[in-house]
């Protein structure tokens, strides 16, 4: 199982999405899950951020761009093939004032690419084209924003990336989310990741699941190939 494992805190090892991230890999490393692992840093690699001449390359046909209009988005696609590359999609990310971090919001720009991970269809619609992949979201929330929270209305993160990934075909992403974390009592603090690591343990088996099914289905196949050759 190829991974494309995207972390997003400014912080280090005092980061708790980096943790739980990590935490949720090796947990799935326990359900006997073979993993192949492409790991980026956005807040060390981050992505140029949308300029004009990136705006212009990326809406030029391809057989159209220049040397330089190509140059401009060498990083963006490479960025796409890695997405597209992976079998599953796991970020990680804190809530900075309500929404995510502006290096993962680069990130996203330089990942939704039209004719790369989405497509026009000939009726006019889009397409995006990241149906195939597992998606899990690992985000920590400093307030408390589960529903019945006074700042419920407040949690512009999770709709921000439902609308970004389901734009380019992700119609079922997993959410964990830690909260609450910074403003909140020692007790509560321990609350909330304990609730976190204990849904990403869930998270792994069913991933793990998945796999091994998909797995034991393809050896079926290989024998009930190999019994008929045999057979002719």
């Amino acid at each position: 199982m190829k991974i494309m494992h995207v972390d997003a805190s400014a912080k280090r090892e005092r980061s708790n999405s980096r943790a739980l991230s990590r935490y949720f890999l090796e947990r799935l490393c326990e359900e006997r899950v073979d993993l192949e692992v492409d790991y980026l840093d956005v807040t060390v690699d981050t992505p140029p951020h949308v300029t004009e001449a990136f705006a212009i390359a990326t809406y030029t046909p391809t057989g159209e761009r220049t040397a330089a209009m190509n140059a401009t988005l060498a990083a963006s696609d490479a960025l796409c093939k890695r997405l597209l590359a992976a079998d599953a999609l796991v970020f990680a990310m804190p809530m900075y004032n309500w929404s995510m971090p502006s290096a993962f919001k680069a990130y996203i720009d330089s990942v939704t690419r039209t004719g790369l991970t989405y497509v026009n269809s000939e009726d006019g619609h889009t397409v995006g084209q990241l149906v195939r992949q597992k998606v899990l979201f690992i985000t920590s929330r400093g307030a408390d924003l589960r529903a019945g929270s006074p700042y419920e209305s407040m949690d512009a993160l999770t709709p921000a990336l439902k609308a970004a990934f389901g734009f380019l075909g992700v119609a079922e992403p997993t959410f964990v989310d830690a909260q609450p974390l910074q403003f909140a009592n020692p007790e509560a603090r321990a609350e909330a990741l304990e609730r976190a690591r204990t849904e990403l343990v869930e998270v792994a088996a069913n991933w793990a699941k998945q796999v091994h099914a998909t797995a034991d289905a393809l050896t079926a196949d290989t024998n009930n190939e190999v019994m008929t050759l045999c057979q002719e």
